[in-house]
C-alpha cells in the first residue's frame, strides 16, 4: 500500500512538471513573439526620429514637424494613459503589485496599450528603456494564458511571474538574469515549479528574440578583465556607484511628486514636456537619444575625454528622470545601465589619466559600472553579476562584477536605501483605491533556514489576523496542515490573506518566514 501511494505521489508531481514545463514554453512564445515586436518597432521608429531631429540643422522646417508629430504622440499617449492608468511607467511596480495581490487589472485592456504607448514613448528617443515596459507585456500574457485556462490563484500568480521574465529575456537576450530577476526582484520566491516555468519561459522567449535579432550580445564590447593589482580601483568605483545610487534613488522617488507642484497640465498630459525638450537633445547628441546602449557599446572606442564623459552623464541623468517622471510608459533599466557605464567611464578615465590604470582596462571600467549601480539602485546584485555578464557576452569580468556589485549594494545598504522598484510600489498603492475588505488573495511564502517559524509547530506561531494557512509543499508533495503540523525550512506556505491591511498581513508573514 505504501509503495503504491509512492508511485501514485511520484506520477503525480511527474505530471504537474510536465503541464508547468508546456505552460512555460506557451507564455514563452507569446512572450518572445510580442516582446520582439516591440523591440523590432522601437529600433525602427527611433531611426526615423533620429534621423527628423539631426536633419533640423539642415532643414529647420523640420523643426515645426517633430513639433507637430511630438505633441501628437503625447495627446494619444496621454489618452492611452488616462483611460488606463497601469500602463504608466516602467510596469514592474505593477507587475509586483499583481503579485502580491494588492493591485490587479484586466490584461488585454493593459497589453495592447503599453505595447502602443511604449513604442510611440520610447521610439521618439525619450531616455527610456523597454525593459519595464517588456515586463509587464510579458506578465499580462501570462495572465491572458491563465485567463483562458482558468486558472486561479497561485497557478495564475506563477504564470505571471514567468511572463515577467519571458519579457525582459526578450527584451534583453539574458534568459538566466531575467529568470533571477523574476525571482530575486519581482516575485521573492526560490519554489521549484517557480524557478522552473520561468526559466522555460525566459529560455524559449529568448529562442524567438534570437531568431529575430541574432545571437550578438545585446550590450557586447571587447574587454580585458582587471588584473587583481587594481582591484583597489574596483572598491573605489563601488563607492562612488553606492552613493550616486542612493542619490538617484532620492531624486527618481521624487520627480513625479514635482511634476505635479509645477505642472499645469492633468498628469496624463506630463508626457509633452521631455517630448518638446527631447527635439533639440536630439539635434545635437543624438547618440544619447533612448535607452542609452548605443552609448554604451561606443564609450570604449570613442575616446571621450573625462569633461564630456561628466557633460554627457549629467545630461542623461537630468532627462532621464524628466522622461521617467512624466508617466509616459517606458522604464529605468536601461537608463540605469547607460547611467552606470558612463560613471565607470569618467572613473576609468581619470585612473588612466593619472597613469595609474593601463587604457586597455578602460572598457572593464565600463562593464563593471553598469553592474554596480544596477546592483545598488535596484538591491539585487546577483541578477546585476548575471544580467551584465550575458548582456556583454563574457564570463571574464565575473570576478570584478561580484566585487563591484557587492561594495557598491553595502554603501547603498548603510545609507538606508531601499530596493527602488519596492518603494514605487509603496508610493503607486499609496494612490490606489482601497481594497474590497471582504476579500481574500493567495500568497506563497517560502520558509527560510533559521527564520521565526523554522522547527515550529503551526499552532505555536502568532499568525496575523487576516491570514490562514490552507497548504504546505514538502518536496513536491502538499500537507493539509493541521496545530501538529511542524514547519521546516524548505517548505513553501500557500496563505489565503485578507485584502484588508494586506499589506501589512504580508509584511509581518515575511517577517516570520525570512532569516532572522
Amino acid at each position: 500500500m505504501k509503495d503504491a501511494l509512492k508511485v501514485q505521489v511520484h506520477g503525480s508531481y511527474k505530471m504537474s512538471q510536465i503541464k508547468t514545463i508546456t505552460s512555460g514554453i506557451v507564455v514563452g512564445i507569446l512572450a518572445g513573439t510580442a516582446v520582439s515586436m516591440f523591440r523590432w518597432a522601437i529600433q525602427h521608429m527611433m531611426a526615423v526620429m533620429k534621423g527628423l531631429y539631426t536633419g533640423i540643422l539642415a532643414h529647420p522646417v523640420d523643426a515645426l514637424i517633430a513639433i507637430v508629430i511630438n505633441l501628437a504622440i503625447g495627446l494619444f499617449v496621454g489618452w492611452l494613459l488616462h483611460q488606463q492608468p497601469d500602463i504608466k511607467g516602467s510596469g514592474i511596480p505593477q507587475v509586483e503589485g499583481q503579485l502580491l495581490g494588492e493591485i490587479d487589472y484586466r490584461w488585454w485592456s493593459v497589453l495592447w496599450r503599453k505595447f502602443i504607448g511604449g513604442i510611440l514613448a520610447i521610439g521618439s528617443g525619450l531616455y527610456l528603456g523597454r525593459e519595464g515596459p517588456s515586463i509587464q507585456l510579458g506578465s499580462t500574457l501570462g495572465q491572458g494564458v491563465a485567463h483562458f485556462t482558468k486558472q486561479v490563484g497561485f497557478d495564475r500568480q506563477v504564470l505571471i511571474s514567468s511572463g515577467a521574465a519571458a519579457g525582459l529575456s526578450a527584451a534583453f537576450n539574458a534568459p538566466i538574469a531575467s529568470t533571477l530577476f523574476g525571482l530575486e526582484e519581482i516575485y521573492h520566491n526560490f519554489s521549484t515549479n517557480i524557478w522552473v516555468i520561468s526559466l522555460t519561459s525566459a529560455v524559449t522567449s529568448d529562442m524567438v528574440a534570437t531568431y529575430v535579432f541574432g545571437l550578438k550580445p545585446v550590450l557586447y564590447m571587447k574587454s580585458n578583465p582587471m588584473p587583481l593589482q587594481y582591484f583597489y580601483w574596483v572598491v573605489i568605483l563601488g563607492i562612488i556607484l553606492g552613493i550616486l545610487g542612493r542619490f538617484y534613488q532620492m531624486v527618481i522617488l521624487r520627480v513625479s511628486a514635482w511634476y505635479q507642484k509645477i505642472g499645469r497640465l492633468p498628469w496624463y498630459l506630463d508626457g509633452v514636456i521631455p517630448l518638446l525638450i527631447v527635439i533639440p537633445l536630439g539635434m545635437f547628441f543624438p547618440r544619447l537619444l533612448g535607452g542609452g546602449s548605443d552609448i554604451i557599446v561606443h564609450l570604449n572606442a570613442a575616446g571621450y575625454s573625462t569633461i564630456v564623459l561628466c557633460g554627457f552623464f549629467l545630461i542623461r541623468f537630468i532627462f532621464s528622470m524628466i522622461s521617467y517622471g512624466s508617466g509616459l510608459p517606458g522604464g529605468i533599466f536601461l537608463p540605469i545601465l547607460c547611467l552606470g557605464g558612463l560613471i565607470g567611464a569618467i572613473v576609468g578615465s581619470l585612473a588612466i589619466a593619472i597613469g595609474w590604470v593601463s587604457p586597455e582596462y578602460f572598457s572593464s571600467f565600463v562593464i563593471m559600472g553598469m553592474a554596480g549601480y544596477f546592483a545598488a539602485i535596484s538591491k539585487a546584485p546577483f541578477t546585476a553579476i548575471l544580467l551584465i555578464t550575458e548582456m556583454v557576452g563574457t564570463l571574464t569580468h565575473l570576478l570584478g562584477l561580484a566585487v563591484v556589485a557587492l561594495v557598491a549594494y553595502g554603501v547603498l545598504d548603510a545609507l538606508n536605501g531601499k530596493p527602488v522598484y519596492y518603494a514605487m510600489l509603496q508610493q503607486l498603492l499609496q494612490n490606489t483605491k482601497a481594497n474590497d475588505l471582504g476579500r481574500t488573495v493567495q500568497i506563497t511564502k517560502p520558509v527560510f533556514a533559521g527564520s521565526q517559524i523554522d522547527g515550529k509547530l503551526v499552532r505555536q506561531i502568532n499568525w496575523p489576523a487576516g491570514s490562514l494557512l490552507t497548504k504546505i509543499v514538502r518536496n513536491g508533495i502538499e500537507i493539509v496542515p493541521s496545530g501538529q503540523t511542524p514547519l521546516r525550512w524548505g517548505d513553501t506556505l500557500y496563505i489565503n490573506v485578507s485584502t484588508k491591511n494586506q499589506h501589512r498581513i504580508t509584511e509581518t508573514l515575511t517577517r516570520l518566514t525570512s532569516e532572522s
